[in-house]
């Protein structure tokens, strides 16, 4: 959406129905968002943030000192509402990084960053290890490139449901991916051993149900799902 028509939008959708903590701002309605069933209430008109965005910016607000202290960022594959804030902010040495995308700062393999070891205190890969079928080196990637004592937030499409990860690299066809991993250009349905697969790269992990600790009535304002997982990782100083 253009910059330029984002204050007609929020006159369009303003209200007090709902209240989306990325740009302080309330509106009567989200819009509904999804492949294939839509979830209604889940993009906001103003950030067009989704639910796993809003609850990641409350745990950055709410639980660090991201906003307040100096922090060397690397952000793979930015959402764009959180690059242009995160970007402003002058306690942030913030790099963004991607293979394709023509807004980010450094052109970026995640198998093979350019960066130096123990380069960066926080780290963000939000919905990118799905697409990657050796999510194990693009882990062990991000861990070398992190300091020790640093911390990331790597979220990934999940069903909890799922003791085990599923994936069948043999799946090419784009309709046959979206069938059976949610999206076209997914390779995997992620499972709980995520997390043993982020430990075997050397990260600490917490499963983290970050929105559990709201009450049902900011759940709903914030359009949060209250069951998603936000995922943690730490590296042993």
């Amino acid at each position: 959406m253009s910059i330029f028509l984002r204050p007609l939008t929020y006159l369009f959708f303003k209200g007090d129905q709902f209240h989306d903590p990325i740009d302080g701002k309330s509106y009567r309605k989200f819009l509904p968002y999804g492949y294939g069933k839509q979830r209604e209430n889940a993009l906001s008109p103003g950030t067009l943030s989704l639910e796993r965005h809003r609850q990641m910016w409350l745990y950055l607000q709410n639980e660090t000192t991201f906003f307040t202290q100096p922090y060397s960022v690397l952000h793979i594959a930015p959402e764009q509402e959180f690059l242009r804030r995160f970007k402003k902010m002058k306690n942030l040495h913030y790099i963004s990084a991607d293979l394709f995308s023509p807004i980010v700062d450094v052109k970026a393999d995640l198998l093979d960053l350019p960066f130096d070891d123990e380069s960066f205190d926080v780290v963000f890969c939000n919905h990118v290890l799905e697409h990657i079928e050796d999510d194990q080196k693009a882990m062990s990637e991000l861990y070398r490139v992190m300091r020790k004592g640093g911390w990331g937030i790597f979220q990934v499409p999940m069903k909890p449901s799922l003791e085990r990860t599923y994936e069948d690299f043999t799946i090419q066809d784009p309709q046959e991916r979206q069938k059976h991993f949610g999206q076209y250009d997914h390779v995997r349905w992620y499972g709980m051993d995520y997390f043993d697969r982020l430990r075997n790269a050397g990260f600490e992990t917490d499963a983290n149900y970050y929105s559990k600790q709201f009450s049902a009535a900011d759940i709903k304002k914030w359009g949060l799902m209250e069951n998603e997982i936000l995922p943690l990782v730490r590296k042993n100083s």
